[in-house]
């Protein structure tokens, strides 16, 4: 029996998972020794759908476990939740944004090599199928070289969850998936509350836009001689998807990223925050691990 906490469960991902963990056979060697959050009415929640034991606090099961899934709604509270934990070398999922400082990402990378913990996370949304398909047409330069590209998704400026930070690794996260995981510098744009960012690389440069309280999500892909995209799903698949790579970790499987790869998002968020408050194009500083 493979024995795991939840760690923030405030959000769609422990309902989820505890959905696929509770009902299907494929998990049904996974234990959920409990779950925990600072907000109390969302665990118990999960203990009166799912059975699922609440913690006192969120380190209580350290050396008791043989994976972790961190999925506060705060990211500032990833790294602390995974900290005690990271010795031990258990598996972890961690939830976007991965963290929120970039002094905690990098602290995190450094002990996730320390102690050899395998690892996965960050948005959902690179497991969309749009997203998927479109990275493997980047890859394969189908339609020519790629000269461009445009992705929307929402964002959340307002909330007690880290502002900017909240949403914002969702549309980053998407680009970085098909286009490249470090983009060379950033540039913010905003116009009544709308966020547009040009994300900079060697050779053409991808357009986001960021828009309060509409959930359409979209992404495309400009080639010499093609254009392709399409609006993504955001279906359960792509929860499943993630939890898959989680599940395939706790059974002894390889990452699927490096540290590098993984904590990117935190240093182009950054960027994209600095630019935000400067107005000016930000170079995107990249992890030293």
């Amino acid at each position: 029996m493979k024995k795991i906490v939840i760690l923030g469960c405030e959000n769609s991902h422990a309902n989820s998972f505890l959905e696929f963990i509770t009902k299907e056979e494929k998990y049904k060697d996974v234990q959920v020794l409990g779950v925990y959050s600072d907000d109390e009415a969302a665990a118990q929640k999960l203990h009166d759908t799912y059975g699922v034991s609440v913690m006192s606090a969120y380190d209580e099961a350290v050396g008791q476990v043989d994976g972790v899934i961190i999925t506060a709604r705060h990211g500032d509270n990833h790294y602390k939740y995974a900290k005690p934990y990271l010795p031990s070398g258990v598996p972890m999922f961690i939830d976007k944004p991965i963290t929120v400082s970039e002094s905690d990402a990098l602290a995190l990378a450094k002990a996730l090599k320390e102690y050899n913990v395998p690892f996965t996370g960050g948005s959902s949304c690179r497991f969309d199928k749009t997203v998927l398909n479109l990275k493997e047409e980047m890859k394969n330069e189908v339609g020519g070289k790629t000269v461009g590209g445009f992705v929307k998704a929402p964002i959340s400026m307002n909330n007690a969850y880290g502002g900017f930070f909240f949403y914002s690794q969702h549309l980053a996260e998407i680009v970085m998936e098909i286009f490249g995981r470090y983009p060379k510098s950033v540039k913010t744009y905003e116009k009544d509350g709308k966020y547009t960012v040009v994300f900079r690389y060697d050779e053409y440069d991808v357009t986001g836009l960021y828009v309060e309280d509409s959930y359409c999500y979209f992404a495309s892909r400009v080639a010499m001689e093609q254009t392709s995209g399409a609006a993504l799903e955001m279906g359960m698949d792509i929860f499943r998807a993630e939890f898959d790579v989680f599940y395939s970790l706790l059974c002894g499987g390889k990452e699927e990223m490096d540290l590098k790869a993984f904590v990117a998002p935190v240093y182009v968020l950054n960027a994209i925050k600095r630019s935000m408050d400067t107005g000016e194009e930000t170079l995107v500083e990249q992890a030293e691990i």
